[in-house]
């Protein structure tokens, strides 16, 4: 692609963060093998929890009488697994040494 096409938003978007990171005198930065330990580590457990709370919620649904019941544990395992991410994606930043997101 040549500098004079027209580029997308997410060329634009990732140019620009580019950018931001060179002039933050950011670079990439290998990964120790104890980061890459607990990084695998901290997705195991996240990836435990995850699953320890479908299972829940599977035992749950099957005691659910109405639609409403099912929606709602639908809603609160949706927020949960939500939780779940986001916690998992901060600890990864923390070990990365990069600020939370």
């Amino acid at each position: 692609m040549s500098d004079d096409a027209p580029k997308s938003a997410f060329e634009l978007a990732m140019q620009r963060l580019q950018q931001k990171d060179k002039e933050a005198n950011v670079g990439d930065r290998p990964l120790t093998d104890a980061q890459k330990g607990a990084i695998a580590e901290a997705r195991q457990v996240y990836r435990a929890k995850s699953a320890e709370r479908e299972i829940l919620h599977q035992a749950a649904l099957r005691k659910a009488a109405t639609r409403e019941e099912v929606e709602l544990l639908n809603e609160n395992l949706r927020r949960d697994v939500e939780r779940l991410v986001s916690d998992r994606d901060r600890k990864i930043a923390e070990i990365r040494g990069e600020a939370s997101p």
